[in-house]
C-alpha cells in the first residue's frame, strides 16, 4: 500500500513530519517500509507557456520556442518535435537541477542563445509507468487550464511524500487511505474528516428499472450493487485526482476509471465500471466460470477460465474477472454514454486462487484477497457517482441495486479490564481502555466488571478478547509495558521412544550401504496405476489438495513406492544403474471421504535395490543383488531392534511379483514385506531390470521393538554342532522346517541356522535338499554325544512324521 502524506491530511490535521508518523504507524503495527520524498532534487521548474514555435535558423532538427514563465518571456531551443504554439509545458530556467543529475545553464545552440530547457516527464523524475503512451515520449504536455509560473512539484504534486506501507494480511481496514487516516487519528488524538455524501440523483430513471443484478454462487460473493449513471462524459480526470493516483503508484486513464482507482484507494472498497449499453439485456450475473470459457480482459490478453473461478457475466458471456480484472467487450471509452458502476463483497479465498491461477495481480484482487468491508460497499458506490456528477461528466440515477443475499451481523465481545492487564502485564486504567477503543470507533457499553464492544465493520482481524488487548497495547505504545523476565516451569528437551528407533533405523540403513531419498508428500492417482493397485484398494482413497502446487500433484500419497519408483527411473536415465535407497517418511489415508477429520499419518519405510551387489572394483565379483539381499537388509533391521521370533512365510502384495513376495510377522502382526518388482511395474515405469524392495511398518515395528536386551551371561561350557540333511516337498518353506526342528529339539537346542539348499539330479523332482547346523549347549555342564543324539533323533522324528522328510545320508 502506498498512500500520499498530503492526501492523508485531507482526512486529519497532525503536525507530525514524515518521519516522525512512519515511526509512529510502524510502532503501532502498521509498518512503513519505505519514505519517498517525489520531488527530490527538482529545483527550479516552473509552467510556461509556449507563446510561438519556429524554426531553427540554423538546424533541420531544433526548435526556437519564445517561452512566457510568468515573470518574463524567454527563448528556449529544442530538438523535441511535439512543442505546439499555446502549449503550457515544465520549464527548468537556468540554475534548475533534475533528478536525473543535470544542471541546467545559460546556452548557445547553434548561434540561438537558450535560456532554459522544456522538460520531458522522464526528466522531471516520473515513473513511466505512470504515464500514458503518449506522455511518455517527448516534452511533457500540462492541461491547457494550469497556470503559469508555478512550481512544477505544486503542480505535479511533486511537493508531496509517499509512504510505503507492508502491511500484514490481518489488516484489511489499513489498505485504504480513510483506514490509515483513522489510525493517525487515534495515534495523535486528531478528528477523522470522512468524505461528506450529499449526492443529488437527478437521472430520468431508477437504477433498479434499469439492471437486474443475480448472485448465482452466493457463497462466493456476498454482496453486490450497482449504480447506473446517464449522459457520461468521458475525459481526462483533473490535475489534483491525476496527482493523486500518481503519488499511490497509478496511471490516470480518464475520469470515469479515474474514479473508481481514486475511491479503491480512499476507502478501500474496489470498484469497476461497464459500460452498459454493450451488457446483454442490461444483466449481472456472478456464477462460476463455464468449462472452457475464454474472456479477453482490459488487458488485451485472452485468458482461458475454468470452473473455479468466479465471474461477472450479462446474459450472454463473461465480462469480468470478478475481483481481478474487468473485461475487454465492456470497457468504457470516449463513445460510451451510460455507465454500470459496481461495488462488491467476493470471497477471499476464491479471488486468490483465481488471481494466482491467471498469474494476473491487480490493486483490486489485493484488497479482495485480505477482505473488504462488506457494509461499505454502498457508501464506496455512493462516493464514486458523487465525484463524477460534481466533474459535470454523469447524471445519478436514483436508488442503488444491491442484492445482499445473507445479512452480515456486527461482531460483539466481553472483556474485563482485569484480563486486559493480567494479558498485558500493565496497570491501564478502565476509562483510558475505554477511550482507545472509542476512538478506534468500537462501540462500547461499560457494565462494571465487563465492557461489552462492538466491532466495527471493517476489523474483520478483531475476534476475541486477546485482539482487543492487542488493541489496547498498540495506541497505548509497546514501550509503556513493563519488560519482565520470562518465567515458567522448563523441561528437558528429548527425543521420543519413537523418534530414537527411527534414527536408528536410518543408522542401519545407512551402514549397509543405502542412501536416503526425500520425496514430495503430493503424488497423482496414476501413480498408483503404474504401481498395479487394485480398484478396490484402500490405498484408491486418496485426499485431494485443495490448493496443489502443480496439475502434478494434486492428492497426497498414499504409499511411498511411487518416489522410490520415480527415483530409480530417473537414476537410470542417467546412467546411475547400481542403487540402493530407502525414504522413511509419512503416508495419508483418511477415515473417510470427503474428510471430516484429520487423516491417519502412519510411518513406513520403502528400499529398493538393483545393479551390482558390490560395486565395480577389481577384487569383487559382478553379482546382481538378489531376493536374499532385500530379506536380509529386513532381518538385519529387525535383528537390530531386538525383534526375534520373526514368521517368514510367502505372500501378495500389490506391487510385487507373485510367489517372490515373503510377509515378516510375529505374534500375528505383519512387519515387513519383502519381494521383487512386479513385471507390469517395471513396464509401467519403463525399466527393463529386476529391482527388488522391501516395506517396513514402522508402527508395527516400534510396538515390537525391544532395545534394551536381555542379560545373558557368556557360556561357560562347549557347544556341540550337528548338521541335518533332509529331502522334502519343494513347496515347504525352508521357515517352517526350522520351527518344527526348534519345538522337537528340546531345552538344550540354542540355534537352527540354514547353511544349504540343493535341488538338482541326486534329489527326485519337485523335492529339495534342505542342511540345517543345530547347535547344542547346556548352561550348567558340558554335554555328551549321547544326549545330544538323543535330541537330534527326536527332531528327525518329528521330521518325518510332520513333514514327510527323509534325512539325506550323502
Amino acid at each position: 500500500m502506498r498512500a500520499s502524506y498530503k492526501w492523508l491530511k485531507d482526512y486529519v490535521e497532525f503536525d507530525l513530519g514524515a518521519e516522525q508518523l512512519a515511526d509512529k504507524l510502524t510502532m503501532a503495527g502498521v509498518p512503513v517500509e519505505m519514505i519517498e520524498y517525489l520531488g527530490e532534487n527538482l529545483e527550479n521548474v516552473v509552467t510556461g507557456k509556449l507563446l510561438s514555435v519556429t524554426q531553427h535558423p540554423n538546424a533541420d532538427k531544433l526548435f526556437v520556442c519564445k517561452t512566457d514563465t510568468g515573470t518574463e518571456v524567454v527563448t528556449i531551443v529544442t530538438g523535441a518535435t511535439n512543442v505546439r504554439d499555446g502549449q503550457i509545458v515544465p520549464v527548468a530556467l537556468p540554475g534548475a537541477k533534475l533528478p536525473v543529475g543535470k544542471e541546467i545553464k545559460q546556452a548557445v545552440l547553434r548561434g540561438v542563445e537558450s535560456s532554459g530547457m522544456l522538460c520531458s516527464a522522464e526528466e522531471l523524475g516520473i515513473d513511466a509507468k505512470l504515464l500514458s503512451a503518449e506522455a511518455r515520449d517527448g516534452i511533457f504536455i500540462l492541461p491547457q487550464d494550469t497556470p503559469v509560473g508555478q512550481d512544477i512539484k505544486e503542480v505535479l504534486g511533486l511537493d508531496d511524500i509517499a509512504l510505503e506501507f507492508e502491511l500484514t494480511a490481518n489488516r484489511a481496514d489499513c489498505f485504504s487511505m480513510l483506514g490509515l487516516a483513522r489510525e493517525i487519528a487515534v495515534l495523535t488524538e486528531g478528528v477523522l474528516k470522512k468524505p461528506m455524501l450529499n449526492l443529488r440523483e437527478v437521472g430520468s430513471e431508477r437504477t433498479v428499472d434499469l439492471v437486474n443484478i443475480t448472485i448465482a454462487e452466493p457463497e462466493l460473493c456476498a454482496r453486490f450493487t450497482g449504480r447506473v449513471l446517464q449522459n457520461v462524459r468521458v475525459f481526462p480526470s483533473p490535475l489534483w485526482m491525476q496527482r493523486r493516483l500518481r503519488a499511490a503508484g497509478m496511471r490516470p486513464i480518464n475520469n470515469v476509471v479515474d474514479v473508481t482507482n481514486y475511491v479503491m484507494l480512499e476507502l478501500g472498497q474496489p470498484m469497476h465500471a461497464y459500460d452498459y449499453n454493450l451488457l446483454a439485456r442490461h444483466s449481472i450475473i456472478v456464477r462460476r466460470a463455464q468449462p472452457g470459457e475464454k474472456l479477453t480482459t482490459l488487458d488485451g490478453v485472452k485468458r482461458d477460465l475454468s470452473p473455479e473461478m468466479l465471474v461477472i457475466a450479462d446474459a450472454v458471456q463473461a465480462v469480468g474477472v470478478a475481483g481481478v480484472m474487468g473485461g475487454l467487450v465492456t470497457e468504457v471509452t470516449n463513445s460510451t454514454q451510460t455507465v454500470l458502476l459496481e461495488a462488491a463483497a467476493f470471497h477471499p479465498a476464491s479471488i486468490r486462487r483465481t488471481a494466482r491461477a491467471l498469474g494476473l495481480r491487480s490493486e483490486a484482487s489485493g484488497r479482495f484477497e485480505r477482505g473488504v468491508d462488506v457494509t461499505n460497499v454502498v457508501r464506496a458506490l455512493d462516493r464514486a457517482a458523487k465525484l463524477l456528477e460534481d466533474m459535470g461528466a454523469c447524471t445519478v440515477c436514483p436508488t442503488v441495486a444491491d442484492n445482499y443475499p445473507r445479512l452480515e451481523l456486527p461482531r460483539k465481545l466481553d472483556f474485563s479490564p482485569v484480563f486486559i492487564n493480567e494479558y498485558l502485564g500493565t496497570d491501564i486504567a478502565r476509562e483510558k481502555m475505554i477511550d482507545i477503543l472509542e476512538r478506534l470507533e468500537f462501540e462500547v457499553e461499560d457494565h462494571g466488571d465487563m465492557i461489552s464492544v462492538t466491532v466495527p465493520s471493517w476489523r474483520s482481524d478483531v475476534s476475541r478478547p486477546a485482539d482487543i488487548s492487542e488493541e489496547i497495547a498498540r495506541v497505548v505504545g509497546f514501550e509503556a509495558i513493563p519488560a519482565t523476565t520470562p518465567y515458567g516451569q522448563m523441561e528437558q528437551g528429548r527425543q521420543s521412544y519413537q523418534q530414537s528407533i527411527r534414527d536408528l533405523v536410518q543408522d542401519m540403513m545407512s551402514g549397509m550401504g543405502f542412501d536416503e531419498i526425500i520425496s514430495l508428500s503430493f503424488s497423482h492417482p496414476s501413480t498408483l496405476d503404474k504401481l498395479n493397485v487394485a480398484a478396490g484398494s484402500p490405498l484408491r482413497q486418496v485426499i485431494p489438495v485443495m490448493n496443489p502446487i502443480t496439475d502434478e500433484f494434486p492428492v497426497l500419497r498414499t504409499t511411498l513406492l511411487g518416489g522410490i519408483m520415480q527415483t530409480i527411473t530417473l537414476n537410470l536415465s542417467r546412467k546411475n544403474e547400481n542403487l540402493k535407497i530407502y525414504e522413511l517418511g509419512a503416508v495419508y489415508w483418511p477415515k473417510a471421504l470427503p474428510l471430516t477429520e484429520l487423516p491417519q499419518e502412519p510411518i513406513k519405510l520403502v528400499a529398493a535395490m538393483l545393479g551390482r551387489r558390490h560395486g565395480e572394483t577389481w577384487n569383487q565379483s559382478g553379482e546382481a543383488v538378489d531376493f536374499f539381499d532385500a530379506k536380509g537388509a529386513v532381518e538385519e533391521i529387525l535383528a537390530g531392534l531386538g525383534i526375534d521370533g520373526v514368521d517368514v512365510t510367502t505372500g501378495e502384495h500389490y506391487a510385487m511379483h507373485p510367489g517372490k513376495t515373503a510377509i515378516f510377522s510375529r505374534q500375528g502382526q505383519e512387519l515387513a514385506v519383502v519381494g521383487e518388482i512386479h513385471p507390469k511395474v517395471l513396464d509401467a515405469y519403463g525399466i527393463n531390470r529386476k529391482i527388488y524392495a522391501f516395506e517396513i511398518d514402522m508402527e508395527a515395528v516400534i510396538e515390537q521393538a525391544s532395545l534394551i536386551g536381555t542379560y545373558r551371561s557368556l557360556p561357560r561350557f562347549p557347544a556341540i554342532s550337528r548338521d541335518l540333511a533332509v529331502v522334502l516337498d519343494a513347496q515347504i518353506p525352508a521357515a517352517r522346517v526350522a520351527q518344527e526342528i526348534t519345538v522337537s529339539g528340546g531345552p538344550l537346542l540354542q540355534d537352527v541356522r540354514l547353511f544349504d539348499v540343493y535341488a538338482g539330479e541326486q534329489v527326485q523332482a519337485g523335492m529339495r535338499s534342505l542342511a540345517f547346523s543345530l547347535t547344542f549347549r547346556a548352561a550348567d555342564r558340558t554335554l555328551t554325544d549321547e544326549e545330544v543324539e538323543i535330541h537330534s533323533r527326536a527332531i528327525v522324528s518329528r521330521l518325518e512324521n510332520e513333514l514327510s522328510a527323509k534325512l539325506r545320508l550323502a
